[in-house]
Order: C-alpha cells, then structure tokens, then sequence
C-alpha cells in the first residue's frame, strides 16, 4: 500500500513478551500505509520507561497500547495522554492471568475514560481501529 503523507500511531507494549501481538499490529498499520513507532517494555513495573518515551508517544495520532498480565499500562497511558486509546489485553502471564482474562477485565475496567479496548490477542482489529481513527482525523485535517 502507498505510504499516507499524514498521521502517525504509537504502540506501546508493556513488556517483550507482548512483542508478538505489538508488531501484528505494527506489520497491519504498515501495511495500511500509516506510519507506526513502536515502544516496546515501557510497563509501569519500571516507569521510567514510559515516561521516558511519553513526549514522542504523545504525538501520535492514537496510541495502541499491548499489555498481559494486570494490565495496568493502559490506564497509566490513559491518564498521560489526550491521543485516542485503543487497548490490547494479551494471553501472556501465568497463575491467575488466566491466558488473559486478567488483563482484559483490568482493561475493561479501567479508570482511565473514553479508551476503546479488542479482544485478548487482537493486534489486527487495534491496528484497523486505529487506522479508522487517522483516516478520520486526517480527513478533518
């Protein structure tokens, strides 16, 4: 597909080993013709890595943020930027993580408002959601 000479997506996964449903993501928005960044382990067990990145995030058009276990990075992202949301909960974790029952009811119910979230393993439908999104914005534009 011809590259778009607007807008731009983030995806932020919290650890590496959301990596995989990260760069689905990555591969669809490229794909797509959308330019993409991809910030991998910025999870909240060691929050300087999100804040360290959190300008660059915070000029995307929408953020995809990809998270197992608790989850918890979506409503971090949630309270630190205005950018569309649209949550990704993974199958990663063990114990009560439940192949990512955990991160999706975290996700669901998270305290951070207006933020959209996909089914457990979902790269795909959040890189077309986002890309739904940026088409949308950029028309405005």
């Amino acid at each position: 597909m011809p590259a778009r000479s607007t807008g731009r997506i983030a995806i932020v996964s919290a650890g590496t080993s959301d990596g995989p449903v990260a760069w689905e993501a990555a591969r669809t928005i490229t794909y797509l013709g959308i330019a993409n960044d991809i910030y991998e382990d910025c999870g909240v067990a060691g929050l300087w890595r999100l804040t360290e990145r959190l300008d660059e995030i915070n000029t995307a058009d929408a953020v995809i943020v990809v998270a197992g276990l608790d989850a918890a990075l979506l409503s971090v992202i949630g309270g630190l930027t205005s950018r569309p949301i649209i949550g990704v909960p993974t199958s990663v974790g063990y114990g009560v993580a439940a192949k990512g029952k955990a991160a999706l009811a975290s996700m669901l119910s998270s305290c951070a408002p207006g933020v959209t979230i996909m089914n457990i393993d979902n790269g795909y439908g959040a890189a077309c959601a986002a890309a739904r999104i940026v088409n949308g914005l950029c028309a405005i534009k």
